[in-house]
């Protein structure tokens, strides 16, 4: 048998509280998500000001995050890379977004789940998103 570990809704909240209050502290809203070791959603927090579409991509964020267990950014890179890359569609996973701002958290190796922040340039998400990785680990 095995056992599959997964974010509790209380590390959910950890992370969102983590991203949102670091959110607030730039005076900008963003969509944040935290997702189980599936990339399913667990929890969702559109701030004020996020713009409707970045619902949707923070969700792909932490999925992709989730289920490849990597930074979404990575995957990106990964099939943007001119010698080696790829089409998305090859994943046969509509799903997906390759931007920055997904990341998966790992405990002993294992990916219980993954956070994700949109609405923000990439690199303030990807900045944010960590934050909720950390706080969702406990740290």
């Amino acid at each position: 048998m095995r056992q599959l570990l997964t974010l509790s809704h209380q590390d959910a909240q950890n992370a969102l509280e983590a991203m949102r209050a670091e959110c607030d502290k730039r005076g900008k809203g963003g969509v944040l998500v935290v997702a189980d070791a599936h990339g399913e959603l667990i929890a969702l927090l559109r701030m004020d000001g996020a713009p409707f579409s970045s619902i949707n991509i923070a969700m792909g964020k932490a999925y992709t995050a989730a289920r490849e267990r990597k930074p979404s950014r990575e995957v990106g890179e990964k099939s943007r890379d001119p010698e080696r890359g790829f089409p998305m569609t090859n994943f046969g996973e509509l799903r997906y977004v390759t931007w920055g701002g997904g990341l998966p958290v790992f405990v002993e190796g294992q990916v219980i789940g993954a956070v994700a922040v949109s609405g923000l340039p990439e690199q303030e998400d990807m900045e944010i998103a960590e934050l909720g990785r950390q706080a969702a680990l406990g740290f």
